[in-house]
């Protein structure tokens, strides 16, 4: 809590209580939802938020880099409060997306760089793949 209310003073935003619940809910979970399912989540606790609010809170949590904003190519964002660099893994069956750690591909921006005239400055990584709930289905 002391992170969101430290870096929300710094940028002189406003906390409201659904940036608060936004970033509370990604920071306790190991899923990656979208914006939808997060609205779905608070909706408990908060019946008079809207969804539009759920993007808005989202935009800026991403904007001051307490969230990450993930495309894994199915047309809408996921989001994760985890905002150290990792990678991702989505099972192509389900959409189940889950986080790659202790690999850190960092050091791909100094090998791309001989190979491009720009200033690498960040990368993403996806996988794709079956993940074991799906394979298990499979086998059964």
């Amino acid at each position: 809590m002391n992170n969101i209310a430290a870096t929300f003073k710094e940028k002189k935003l406003k906390l409201t209580p659904q940036r608060i619940a936004v970033y509370e809910y990604l920071k306790s979970t190991k899923e990656h939802p979208s914006a939808e399912v997060i609205y779905k989540a608070l909706q408990v606790n908060y019946p008079t938020m809207s969804l539009a609010t759920v993007y808005k809170a989202l935009k800026t949590l991403v904007e001051v880099n307490l969230v990450q904003e993930i495309n894994v190519g199915e047309g809408n964002f996921r989001y994760d409060g985890n905002v150290c660099p990792h990678s991702h893994i989505q099972c192509l069956q389900c959409g189940r997306v889950d986080d790659i750690e202790d690999v850190c591909f960092q050091d791909l921006n100094e090998k791309i760089a001989p190979h491009t005239d720009y200033d690498v400055l960040t990368n993403q990584v996806y996988f794709y793949g079956i993940c074991k709930d799906c394979k298990n289905c499979e086998h059964n």
